[in-house]
């Protein structure tokens, strides 16, 4: 039997080259190697903008068609949305119980959270209940398909020690070794910054979405910051400074293409203009097939919502054995 691994997004938005090269592409080289749980955390959604949800369905959909047309395949893999699993929000009831607050408290993303909330751009809002207990629902998440592996980051490590320390919690108590206490599964995806050297996202205007069109992509990149230092076309140019563009040669161009560009660029052959213009074309060309299936996906939202009712009934059946098991060792009627 393969290993599982369990893995979800929020629903935000339609998704940008932050996610593909982040998460995505990852994701599909995992599943043909391991048994892929992948969800829409529209609960998790719900933790701050409990009060937009106007989008939250279309934005569910949008996250799902990034996917699939990025390769996350429903032959392969599980694809659900979270909501649709309500096995999981008992779960979390469980796990809440036996949660002490000063574990949720110390989870760095809480802390975070608290700090932006309390600030102008917060507009000194409180922590609600819902975000205060995310620790122990991204626990839930994870334990109902008992998972091995989470793929993360390395600076998303500390994330999963809470559901190791409430899944070790629950076996002691219990007096059963059920739960596995899942392991991180380091990924060394290329990270992209945005068009203007700061992280990329939708909120800061400055992300190239996986569904943008070629014409669209091309405008963006145009606008990226590259070596502030030359004035002139002919300036002899600093690839290392280059803010921004040089950086997305270094992703998107071959070994060739990129020792190219550096050459040209110190040697002020190569204008930034043109140097973005060529990168426009190299991203495109990475994208094109990716969004001629995005296309078609959106063309045919039934096929969408078919693969997330079979996905999401496969996910409740597994959840339905787990659940059924945690029941019988907390004694519930």
């Amino acid at each position: 039997m393969k290993q599982i691994i369990v893995s979800g997004m929020r629903p935000t938005g339609k998704l940008h080259l932050g996610h593909y090269l982040g998460v995505i592409q990852n994701w599909v080289q995992l599943q043909d190697k391991y048994e892929c749980y992948f969800f829409a955390a529209d609960w998790h959604a719900l933790t701050t903008k409990y009060d937009k949800t106007e989008n939250l369905r279309q934005n569910t959909l949008d996250v799902v068609m990034d996917w699939l047309a990025c390769g996350i395949d429903p032959e392969k893999s599980v694809i659900y949305v979270q909501s649709l699993v309500p096995e999981i929000a008992e779960l979390n009831i469980y796990l809440g119980m036996i949660t002490p607050q000063n574990w949720v408290e110390r989870d760095p993303t809480l802390k975070d959270m608290a700090k932006i909330l309390k600030t102008k751009e917060g507009q000194g809002q409180q922590i609600n209940y819902g975000l205060m207990g995310y620790p122990v629902l991204m626990s839930a998440d994870i334990m109902m398909f008992n998972a091995d592996f989470i793929p993360v980051g390395i600076d998303q490590v500390a994330h999963i020690e809470i559901t190791r320390d409430i899944a070790r919690r629950f076996n002691n108590l219990y007096g059963e070794e059920f739960f596995k206490e899942s392991k991180p599964l380091l990924n060394n995806c290329s990270l992209i910054c945005g068009l203007d050297g700061n992280k990329m996202g939708k909120s800061f205007n400055n992300d190239i979405k996986i569904s943008d069109t070629a014409e669209e992509t091309s405008k963006k990149v145009m606008t990226a910051i590259t070596d502030r230092s030359r004035l002139r076309k002919d300036d002899l140019g600093h690839p290392d400074e280059c803010e921004v563009a040089f950086k997305y040669w270094k992703i998107f161009g071959s070994e060739e293409e990129v020792s190219n560009v550096r050459c040209e660029c110190e040697q002020g052959q190569r204008g930034c203009a043109q140097c973005k213009r060529q990168l426009a074309e190299k991203i495109n060309s990475e994208f094109e097939q990716i969004r001629e299936r995005r296309k078609y996906y959106e063309e045919h939202p039934e096929i969408v919502e078919k693969i997330i009712a079979e996905g999401s009934a496969k996910a409740r059946e597994k959840a339905k054995e787990v659940l059924a098991h945690v029941r019988k060792l907390v004694r519930m009627y």
